[in-house]
């Protein structure tokens, strides 16, 4: 997380475009008792660094301490960092439970995104999806795209913002820093 922070500010500092950074909470980072001081530290009271960041979480995480869980997305979102529910529809999480948490995207799992050209249903339940979390007034996030059709159809249900191989594979921060956010299109 330290290094996503750096390497959004240096680009920030070189004028480059403010691309959010995602990045994975492990079940041990959420339940220790310092962790959202380390996120502060961070941080550093940097409120443009905060915003920068989305910190991803999966819900069998969340569903394992519901009220701890939701004291501590409270104070990240305090500070300014984005939430979002990682392989949103893989756990065994109440639908109850998806308005009290404060998040601000749902991501959804690759296996839906896939079955989504495989079959009436599959394509149904992602369209369920994104219409629920769009209603929450949550972002979605559709992951693990990787073929023209899915994309299209996930633009077709109004799906805020796709991953995958289709776009990239995964790379380190100076490759995309030269690939994607020094392009001419980005300036």
């Amino acid at each position: 997380m330290r290094q996503a922070i750096k390497d959004y500010r240096r680009w920030r500092t070189a004028g480059l475009p403010a691309v959010p950074i995602a990045v994975n909470v492990s079940p041990l980072q959420l339940r220790s008792s310092s962790f959202i001081a380390e996120v502060g530290q961070a941080i550093g009271g940097d409120d443009q660094a905060a915003a920068g960041l989305e910190l991803e979480i999966t819900e069998s995480l969340i569903m394992e301490n519901v009220q701890l869980s939701i004291a501590s997305l409270r104070s990240l979102q305090d500070m300014g960092i984005s939430i979002a529910i990682d392989d949103f529809g893989t756990g065994f999480s109440s639908l109850s439970y998806l308005a009290k948490f404060p998040i601000d995207a749902l991501k959804i799992d690759r296996s839906f995104v896939i079955e989504m050209t495989n079959s009436p249903e599959g394509l149904a339940l992602v369209a369920t999806i994104i219409n629920l979390a769009h209603t929450l007034k949550l972002k979605v996030i559709a992951e693990g795209v990787e073929t023209e059709e899915q994309a299209a159809m996930l633009r077709s249900l109004a799906c805020d913002e796709m991953q995958g191989y289709l776009f990239s594979r995964p790379v380190p921060a100076e490759v995309f820093e030269t690939k994607f956010l020094n392009s001419p299109a980005n300036h």
